[in-house]
């Protein structure tokens, strides 16, 4: 099974890369395949990749969902 998440851009990197906060924990991600992407914004998160942007109010009842399962 494949698991995407929603996480926040925190700073933005050169070469299409960016900080992001994943429940906590600081991590970088490519942005390579997205585009128009600032400091705020929610992506989806899969191996390393950002795959889409996500609307704020989205993202963050997904992961109030994520926080309720445990995950």
């Amino acid at each position: 099974m494949c698991l995407a998440v929603p996480v926040k851009v925190e700073q933005l990197l050169e070469d299409q890369q960016a900080i992001v906060d994943l429940s906590g924990v600081k991590t970088t991600i490519s942005l390579a395949l997205v585009d128009d992407i600032e400091v705020g914004d929610y992506v989806i998160l899969h191996v390393g990749y950002a795959l889409n942007k996500l609307d704020k109010e989205e993202a963050e009842e997904t992961l109030k969902l994520f926080a309720e399962g445990g995950i």
